[in-house]
C-alpha cells in the first residue's frame, strides 16, 4: 500500500509527496481523519488528489494512504429506494452515526451488510456461464426484481450454487474458471469512470413516452436517447425533470441532484415516497435511486456524482431494464470541474472552463443508449439520459450549453417569458428540436396513428406562421389582418393554450397517453380546417371564432382515459353541427 505525506492543501485539492507507487484514479485516504479522495494527476512522486470532503484544518505533513483501487460503486440488492451522496455513501446510515450534519471521514458501506435477501437460483451446477449471464434473482422491491449477473471477466462452469437468504457479502455460487475457482456474491463492484461493457448498441427506433404533450408530440426523445433541458432560473427545469422521473416509461429512475439547491432535493425526497406509480399503484420510490449532492456539499463530490449515478443506471440497463437518468444540473458539475482545473493551475479554456469540458461531457452522455447486454440470452436494455443545464442569465451561447448541444440530439429550450406567463412546460416550440423524429416516424405512424406525423406537422406550421403574424400585429394591430390570418392566429392560440399548456399538478392533465394526444391533435386541427373551409364558403369569422365547441376542445385534456372515445365522437359531432350553424343567417 502506497503511503505519502501532504505537501500542500488548496481547498478540495491536496498535493501529497512520496506517492510513486500509486496510480491515476486510485482512491486515497487523506490525513488521520481518513477523508476520501481520488488521484487526478501525477508528477514524479507527487500526486494531486481531489478530496470529496471538507478539507479545512488539514496541514502539511499529515499521512496519505492509497487504497490501490479506482473509485468504484457497489452494485447489488439494496440500491433501489436508497438515497446516496455523490460518492455512494448512504445518507440515512450517515445520519444515524453523525446526525443532521455530515461529519468528515465517516466510513459507511454503500449496501447494507446486515440485510438478508432471498436468492432464487436460475442456473444449476454444471452449467456453463459467461460474463453477463443471470445466475439467479432477488426480489428487491414490489416493482423491481434484481438479476444477479456473472461479473465481467469471469467465465467457466458452475461448481456450486445455493438458494436461500444471504447478505450481499455471502457466497451464493462458485464458478470453476480456467484460472481457478471464483466465488460469486450478490454484490459486485465497478469503477465509475469506465462504462460497463455490452455486446452491441442498437439504433434508436422507439420513443421514451413521457405523457408530456409538448415532448411526445413535438420533440420526442428515443429510448436510449439523450436530451438537454437548458433554461434560466425559474423556468421550470427541475419541475420538468420531476415530471419525467414520475411519468416517463422507464422501469428504473436514477435521479442525480448535482449541486442543486437543498430545498429542491427536499421536494424530491418528500414527493417521491408519496407518489404512486401509475402502472402499479405502488410508491414511485420503489423503482428509484436518488443521489443527492446539494450545493452546500463539498464541490469535488459533484464531479463524482454523475459518474456514480450513470454506473448504477448501466447496471440496471444490463439486466434488460429501461432506465431513465435525470442529471440536474450538469452546469453545476462543470463548475466543479472548473474549480478543480483552476486549483491544478491548468490553462483555462473559454470562460475559465477547462479545455477538456467538451470531451468529459461527451464521455458522460455517450454512456446512454439502447444496447444488447452481455450474456447468452441477449437481453435488451435502454439507458436514456436527460441533463438539465443552467446557463447564467439563460444565455445558451455559453460553453456548457454549447458543448452539450454538440452531443445531445434533443433540445428542450426553456423560456423564462413563457414561464412568467404561467405556461407549463415552458418549452419554446420555435427554438427546440428533436433529431430522433425521422428515426421514429415509422413507429409513431404504425403504433399510434398513420397520420400522426402529418398532424404534428400541421400544428408546427400553424405555430410558425403565428410567430410571423405576431410581428405584423405588433405594428398595425389585429384588425389589419385578413379573416384567414385571424383564423390562423385563433387556431395557433388554441394549440398553445389547449394542447401545449399542461398542468403538472392536475390529477388527469399531468399525464396524457399517446392515444389522447392524437385525439387532441385531431380536434385542434379539425377546428382549423373546417373553419377555413366554412370561411371560404362565406361563413362569418366572428361566428366561427365564438363557437361554444371551442370550449369543449379546450377541456378535452381533462377527460379521463376511459371516457375518451365517447367524448371524442361527441365533440366531433358538435363541431360539425356548429360549423353548419355558422352559415345560417342571423335572425332579424
Amino acid at each position: 500500500m502506497s503511503t505519502g505525506v501532504i505537501k500542500k492543501v488548496a481547498g478540495p485539492l491536496v498535493i501529497a509527496e512520496g506517492m510513486r507507487d500509486a496510480n491515476m484514479f486510485d482512491v486515497v485516504r487523506v490525513s488521520k481523519q481518513r477523508l476520501i479522495g481520488e488521484i487526478i494527476e501525477m508528477h514524479g512522486d507527487e500526486a494531486s488528489i481531489q478530496v470529496y470532503e471538507e478539507t479545512s484544518g488539514l496541514g502539511p505533513g499529515e499521512p496519505v494512504e492509497s487504497m490501490e483501487v479506482p473509485m468504484s460503486v457497489e452494485l447489488g440488492p439494496g440500491l433501489i429506494t436508497s438515497i446516496y451522496d455523490g460518492i455512494q455513501r448512504p445518507l440515512d446510515d450517515i445520519m444515524k452515526i453523525s446526525g443532521n450534519n455530515l461529519k468528515r471521514g465517516v466510513e459507511v458501506p454503500s449496501l447494507k451488510r446486515d440485510l438478508k435477501w432471498e436468492f432464487v437460483p436460475a442456473v444449476k451446477a454444471g452449467d456453463e456461464v459467461e460474463p453477463g449471464d443471470v445466475i439467479g434473482t432477488v426480489q428487491e422491491t414490489a416493482l423491481v426484481q434484481q438479476k444477479i449477473m456473472v461479473p465481467y471477466g469471469i467465465k467457466g462452469t458452475i461448481k456450486e450454487i445455493r438458494a436461500g437468504s444471504f447478505t450481499v457479502e455471502e457466497v451464493v455460487a462458485i464458478v470453476a474458471a480456467e484460472d481457478g475457482e471464483k466465488e460469486l456474491t450478490l454484490m459486485q463492484r465497478w469503477p465509475v469512470r469506465r462504462g460497463r461493457p455490452y455486446k452491441k448498441k442498437l439504433p434508436p427506433k422507439m420513443p421514451l413516452v413521457t405523457g408530456q404533450r409538448v415532448i411526445d408530440t413535438f420533440f420526442p426523445i428515443a429510448k436510449g436517447g439523450v436530451a438537454a433541458v437548458p433554461g434560466p432560473f425559474g423556468s421550470g427545469k427541475t419541475v420538468i425533470q420531476h415530471q419525467l422521473a414520475k411519468w416517463a416509461e422507464a422501469d428504473i429512475v436514477v435521479y442525480i441532484g448535482c449541486g442543486e439547491r437543498g430545498n429542491e432535493m427536499t421536494d424530491v425526497l418528500n414527493e417521491f415516497p408519496e407518489l404512486k406509480d401509475p402502472k402499479t399503484g405502488q410508491p414511485l420510490m420503489q423503482r428509484t435511486v436518488l443521489i443527492a449532492n446539494t450545493s452546500d456539499m463539498p464541490v469535488a463530490a459533484r464531479e463524482a456524482s454523475i459518474y456514480t449515478g450513470i454506473t448504477i443506471a448501466e447496471y440496471f440497463r444490463d439486466m434488460g431494464y429501461s432506465v431513465a437518468l435525470m442529471a440536474d444540473s450538469t452546469s453545476r458539475w462543470a463548475e466543479a470541474l472548473r474549480e478543480m482545473s483552476g486549483r491544478l493551475e491548468e490553462m483555462p479554456g473559454e470562460e475559465g472552463y477547462p479545455a477538456y469540458l467538451g470531451s468529459r461531457l461527451a464521455q458522460f452522455y455517450e454512456r446512454a443508449g439502447h444496447v444488447v447486454s452481455l450474456g447468452k440470452e441477449g437481453r435488451e436494455g435502454a439507458l436514456s439520459v436527460i441533463g438539465a443545464v443552467s446557463p447564467p442569465g439563460g444565455d445558451t451561447s455559453e460553453p456548457v450549453s454549447q458543448a452539450t448541444l454538440r452531443i445531445v440530439k434533443v433540445f428542450w429550450g426553456l423560456d423564462s417569458e413563457l414561464a412568467y406567463k404561467r405556461h407549463f412546460p415552458a418549452i419554446n416550440w420555435l427554438n427546440s428540436y428533436s433529431l430522433y423524429l425521422d428515426d421514429m416516424e415509422k413507429w409513431f405512424n404504425s403504433e399510434v396513428a398513420p397520420d400522426w406525423m402529418e398532424g404534428r406537422q400541421k400544428m408546427m406550421s400553424l405555430l410558425q406562421e403565428e410567430a410571423e403574424l405576431e410581428e405584423i400585429v405588433k405594428m398595425v394591430g389585429m384588425d389589419a389582418l385578413s379573416p384567414g390570418d385571424r383564423l390562423k392566429m385563433e387556431a395557433a392560440r388554441s394549440i398553445r393554450e389547449d394542447f401545449l399548456h399542461q398542468n403538472s399538478f392536475h390529477e388527469v392533465d399531468t399525464y396524457t397517453s399517446l392515444k389522447k394526444q392524437y385525439m387532441m391533435m385531431q380536434l385542434v386541427n379539425a377546428f382549423y380546417e373546417k373553419a377555413v373551409e366554412a370561411l371560404s364558403k362565406g361563413a362569418e369569422l366572428r361566428k366561427l371564432i365564438s363557437m361554444p365547441v371551442r370550449e369543449q376542445i379546450g377541456r378535452f385534456k381533462y377527460i379521463k382515459e376511459d371516457a375518451l372515445d365517447e367524448e371524442y365522437a361527441k365533440v366531433q359531432e358538435e363541431l360539425d353541427a356548429q360549423i353548419a350553424a355558422a352559415f345560417r343567417k342571423e335572425d332579424r
